[in-house]
Parts: C-alpha cells; structure tokens; sequence
C-alpha cells in the first residue's frame, strides 16, 4: 500500500478558522448514569443535521482542485456537506447515489443545490459510476475519505472535545469512509496520547476492520446494515494508511446494539440519531462494565432519519 502524507494536528487547528461557524462549537451532552462519564458531541444540530459541513468546508476553502464543478458519491450526508459548502463558493456539484439511499437525504441534497443522480444498488456501486462520469468529463471527483482535508476537518470535533471537557480516557468514533476517525484520532493521539482512540464499524459491514487488522484495503462483497452512513465494502487506501496512525482498534457494532444506542440518546437527550451516527455510542453501551469510571466520549454524528424509520426505531 502507497504510504499517504500523515494527517497534521495543525492544519486541524487552521481548519478550525475556515470552516463555517454554524458547524462549530457543536454542544457536548452529558450522562453518569452508566457508571461512566459520558460525553457524546451532537453534530445534529445545524443545516444538514451533520458533521460533514466541517470537512468538505476545510476542503473547499483553499480551492485545492480548482474552481469548476464538482463530483462526488454519497450515503446521503456527505453529499449535504458538501452541496452546502460549494454552492456557497458558486461551484456547480452532482452527486451519484445509491437506487436505495435515504429519500430524505436525496431531497436534502437537491434542496441544498446539487444535482442529484441515482444509480447503483449500494454506496460503492454510485461511487464506482460517478468517478466514471467525473473521468469521462474532466471534473474534479471529491471522494470522503481519501482528501487529508476532510479528515482534519472532522477532527476539528477533537479540538472542540479537548477544550470542552477535558482529558478522556477513551473515545469510541463511527467508522464508515473512514475520515472521521483518521481526523479525530490525529488530534488525540497529538494533544491527548492517552486517551484511547475506538473506531466502531458496523458488524454487517466490517471491511476497514478487516483493513486496519491485515494494514492493507480488504474489499468484502456485501455491506449489509441499517447504518447506511457507514455501509461500506470497499475501502479508501489512503484511510486504511492514516488509521494505522490514529487508532488503536476497531470494534463491531451488530444493528440491535445500534437500535438500542438510538434509543438511548432519544431517550436520555431526546436526540433523534440515525443509525451510523450511533454506531459510537453503541460500542459504548455494550462496553459499559468495563469502562466504569472512565471518562469516555462518543460523537452523535447526524440525524437525519424518515418518518418510517423514526416510527420503526423511536416510537
């Protein structure tokens, strides 16, 4: 594997400077009543429901691929993220999603601007047709996951978790694309190196654990779960390379556990968090014996569910 540049704790904090205000200094929540002092930062709250603003918004800023249009392939979120930020800077943007991707999240994209265009049954398979289509065309394909930027822009969250709440002893992140947990593991292992950095990827969809295990991209044919944000089965080289650096391990998170996580902010926060944006917090239900007395944080880290699923998971 093609050793990528490591990802910079300083650029993290020069991030923090560009990035729009409204996805910043997101608010932390807090529970002890699990044995545990639980911190979970709510990225739910601002235009996309979302932590994506902060990395494609540190990606943007600098104008790194120029300044026509763009494309990318997206779940749903990452897509908002980036919709938001460029139209915002007056670049045209289409992004492929999967035939079966979130309606709610589709609608969200071409309201925020985007062109949206649906094709392939999963994620990997959009993602697949939009790099043919920015290849065949000459634009600039964007992929999360793989830009050094969007990964120090997720890790702004780091930063803000530092000066919020203080030293952690350990802090359980969603694992899709991967972005997220380089980002936010680079700040900690830089400004924090005991806290324990726990990326949490979905049990049907276990491709970058089977990655950071054997240090190299595993592809599996199937990524079967509820956690659409995080159903990947074919990872990005670079994130495989920037996880050996900025974890400690990955763990599996089955669906019940992470219905159950849904339920549990819903509850304790009234917060409604989709599935992928539990996968953290999951991990840390599951794990709660043996993490007691620790200080422990998790990111909440989009919320974007429909009707139907708020009735199947919340009601």
């Amino acid at each position: 594997m093609t050793k990528q540049p490591k990802l910079s704790h300083h650029n993290i904090s020069a991030a923090r400077q560009v990035i729009d205000p409204v996805f910043l200094q997101s608010p932390v929540l807090t529970c002890d009543t699990l044995g545990l002092s639980l911190f979970a930062k709510d990225e739910t709250d601002n235009p996309i429901r979302s932590f994506k603003g902060r990395g494609t918004g540190y990606y943007l800023s600098e104008n790194r691929d120029g300044e026509g249009p763009l494309v990318t392939a997206s779940a749903g979120n990452f897509g908002q993220g980036l919709a938001y930020n460029a139209v915002r800077r007056g670049r045209p943007l289409t992004v492929f999603a999967s035939v079966n991707a979130n309606p709610l999240k589709i609608d969200a994209m071409r309201r925020l601007g985007a062109e949206v265009v649906l094709a392939g049954d999963d994620f990997d398979a959009a993602k697949a047709v939009a790099r043919q289509y920015a290849d065949e065309r000459g634009l600039s394909f964007v992929e999360d996951g793989a830009s050094a930027a969007i990964a120090e822009g997720a890790g702004t969250m780091a930063a803000e978790l530092t000066e919020e709440v203080g030293a952690l002893d350990a802090v359980f992140i969603p694992l899709g694309n991967g972005a997220l947990a380089a980002g936010v593991g680079c700040w900690f292992k830089a400004q924090s190196p005991k806290t324990r950095v726990i990326a949490v990827a979905a049990t049907g969809a276990p491709c970058m654990a089977l990655s950071h295990r054997a240090r190299k991209a595993i592809s599996t044919p199937e990524g079967h779960t509820i956690a659409d944000g995080i159903a990947v089965r074919i990872p990005v080289p670079a994130a495989v390379d920037w996880l050996q650096d900025t974890i400690d391990e990955v763990v599996l998170v089955d669906d019940d556990r992470i219905v159950e996580a849904m339920r549990f902010a819903h509850r304790t926060w009234g917060r409604m968090i989709e599935p992928a944006g539990a996968a953290g917090l999951a991990a840390i239900l599951t794990q709660a014996s043996s993490l007691e007395g620790r200080r422990v944080a998790t990111m909440l880290c989009g919320g974007n569910l429909t009707e139907q699923q708020i009735a199947l998971w919340l009601s």
